[in-house]
């Protein structure tokens, strides 16, 4: 600058001219020299990184290039060339140093903010992620680094030490509890969830006071994010998983069965003892011929010890045809391929009720994926109640308008 001064005043220049066109010339070389120091930075350096990082097989550089943090390191270049020339301009060489100071450290924020999201997307490549998930954690550091990058922009353009303002924050500490409230609640939540195994991202998790029922996408330092069966999303705040109940299918998910809980209900005026006849033709029936021949030899067995007077079928043990239903029931799940033998499996009576006798079924799939649970499911009731009538027993239903039409026209024929 001075060189350019010296010319301009040997061509006898006013004095103020030449310092006001040798400061232009300076500031338009510095610009020069800064854009090309920029272009230099991301075409050429980057573009030599960016080949490298595709040429090798780690996949944590391929993240640092996703995520740009190169891109953002080349803006660091033209601030600190222009902090290098702020002694050409000694009347503003202070605002601009605090200007170019203030720019680094937004800058250096930036960069490690963009940093930690490529550790946590580092992280979520293992498969630990899945039960230890660390971006609450990230999220906390975050905010640490920005309050304290805030604390040193505002102490450089203040010309103070940054310890007097962190001195005055435990003055605003009510404030600040009131402020990220939010954030050190899911702080504590995240840590128990975390250290107790309670929910993990892909865990299927029902909640109806937050009308959640699905799975697990997303946890971070303030939510748990749940992708519903419908496909909406529900964000529940992570406190809310320690104060309220939840309920977590992870358990039925790992297990590899899905339960079967449902009950067929009998009409209890069909339910009757088997007759010599009947029990010849259930004979026929795969599943409980050999039942049936070992269930009647062992009555006939019992009741000739005891001298029963088999005339009357109240008298000393009979078979009925709810019992051989259930014997069927359970015959015909113990042979369905659907069904999960190594889990509990019953056919069992419920109290009977002004809709029948229920026949529950008690179960699991040896499928836990619900298309293939809901079709095991519908197969098993489909045939149970087409086979029901086999054994002389009516499903209950309540009698609707067609029933009450038909016992309308029946009396009327009479």
């Amino acid at each position: 600058m001075e060189f350019i001064s010296n010319q301009l005043l040997k061509m006898e220049v006013d004095p103020t001219l030449v310092r006001y066109l040798s400061t232009i010339i300076m500031i338009f070389f510095i610009i020069i020299v800064c854009v090309l120091a920029n272009f230099i930075a991301k075409k050429v350096v980057i573009q030599i990184i960016t080949r490298i990082v595709k040429n090798t097989k780690f996949k944590w550089d391929d993240i640092l290039l996703e995520r740009k943090v190169f891109h953002r390191l080349s803006h660091i270049v033209p601030a600190i060339i222009l902090h290098y020339f702020s002694s050409t301009f000694p009347a503003y060489q202070q605002l601009i140093e605090k200007g170019v100071i203030a720019y680094l450290i937004i800058m250096g924020l930036i960069i490690i903010n963009t940093v930690l999201n490529v550790v946590n997307d580092i992280y979520q490549t293992y498969e630990v992620a899945k039960t230890k998930p660390v971006k609450g954690y990230i999220q906390v550091v975050k905010i640490i680094i920005v309050t304290v990058g805030i604390i040193l922009v505002i102490a450089n353009l203040m010309d103070k030490s940054p310890f007097i303002l962190l001195s005055g924050i435990g003055a605003l500490s009510a404030v600040l509890m009131l402020v990220f409230r939010d954030s050190l609640l899911g702080l504590v939540a995240g840590v128990q969830l975390t250290t107790n195994d309670m929910v993990r991202v892909g865990d299927w998790i029902e909640m109806p006071k937050y009308e959640a029922d699905g799975d697990i996408i997303d946890i971070s330092l303030n939510t748990v994010m749940v992708q519903n069966w419908d496909k909406t999303i529900t964000m529940i705040p992570s406190y809310a998983l320690i104060s309220d109940s939840f309920k977590n299918w992870r358990g039925m998910q790992n297990s590899g069965g899905r339960r079967i809980k449902r009950s067929l209900f009998i009409d209890t005026t069909s339910i009757s003892f088997c007759s010599a006849e009947t029990i010849e033709h259930l004979k026929n029936i795969h599943y409980i011929s050999d039942y049936l021949t070992t269930r009647e030899r062992e009555i006939a067995e019992y009741n000739i010890h005891n001298e029963i007077n088999q005339s009357n079928p109240v008298n000393g043990r009979a078979l009925t045809n709810i019992g051989v239903f259930r014997a069927y029931i359970s015959n015909y799940l113990q042979h369905h391929p659907g069904i999960n033998q190594e889990m509990t499996l019953m056919v069992r009576q419920l109290a009977p009720s002004e809709h029948g006798l229920p026949i529950e079924i008690y179960g699991f799939t040896n499928d836990i994926r619900w298309a293939v649970y809901e079709t095991v499911q519908a197969d098993i009731f489909d045939h149970l109640f087409a086979v029901a009538s086999e054994f002389g027993l009516r499903i209950f239903q309540i009698p609707s308008g067609n029933d009450l039409k038909s016992i309308g026209l029946a009396d009327s024929n009479r």
